[in-house]
């Protein structure tokens, strides 16, 4: 087959105790899913959730280093649970959601957040504050089979060795299942789509040089050094 420039390639995922990857398909993302993040953003912990997308060669696998955005002054962290789906469809029950997930990986969900507030107040999409480019580091799966997640399972991220965020499983809003089949009636969901699930509260601001370690018990870990060079233009 002819293409008029290569093609991108697959964003693909190490997998903990395979040799095979998981190839990505959509990168989805649950808006404000814990009460007390809610509450430092403004928002109303009783509405039901929402979601937003960022573009699949956002993610960095195994993190290390990442490029600080252009166009911001407030560049923010958010540490999430990611979820893993190896099955999907479309309006999908709450008892069978758990049959769709693969497993699980840390994720950050770094966002400019001047942009994105300017975004909410002008009632426009947040592309922009959310898509950015290496905005989506990302720790390896570990397959479900490896264990259940509990409630009580532990959200955390540091900068620079200072404890930030740090929160509970238990804490989300939301669950995984409802979080599936929530997302189920919107969009048709497959194989390789991953959710991050949102973050709890202790956003703050990052700068260039700043290092960032985060981890939810029983996935994993993940750290990012932000460079102050900003990302090469052929990149």
């Amino acid at each position: 087959m002819d293409y008029i420039f290569p093609p991108a390639p697959q964003v693909v995922l190490p997998v903990v105790g395979s040799a095979a990857l998981f190839p990505v398909r959509r990168v989805y993302c649950v808006g404000q899913n814990y009460a007390a993040h809610v509450a430092e953003m403004g928002g109303d912990a009783r509405q039901p959730p929402f979601f937003f997308s960022k573009p699949t060669d956002a993610l960095v696998a195994g993190g290390g280093d990442v490029h600080y955005p252009p166009m911001t002054s407030d560049l923010q962290h958010e540490v999430e649970l990611v979820v893993a789906l190896g099955k999907g469809g479309s309006d999908i029950a709450l008892d069978e959601a758990p049959g769709c997930i693969f497993g699980y990986a840390v994720g950050f969900d770094l966002t400019r957040r001047d942009l994105q507030t300017l975004a909410k107040e002008k009632k426009q999409p947040w592309e922009m504050g959310k898509g950015l480019d290496e905005g989506g580091p990302i720790s390896a799966i570990v397959p479900l089979a490896a264990g259940e997640l509990g409630a009580d399972a532990a959200i955390w991220l540091k900068v620079n060795g200072q404890l930030r965020q740090s929160g509970k499983l238990s804490h989300m809003i939301w669950n995984v299942s409802e979080i599936i089949a929530n997302l189920s009636r919107y969009v048709r969901l497959a194989p390789g789509d991953l959710i991050f699930t949102g973050t709890p509260s202790g956003v703050s601001t990052v700068l260039p040089g700043d290092t960032l370690e985060g981890g939810v018990d029983g996935v994993g870990e993940l750290a990012i050094r932000l460079l102050a060079a900003p990302r090469p233009r052929s990149a």
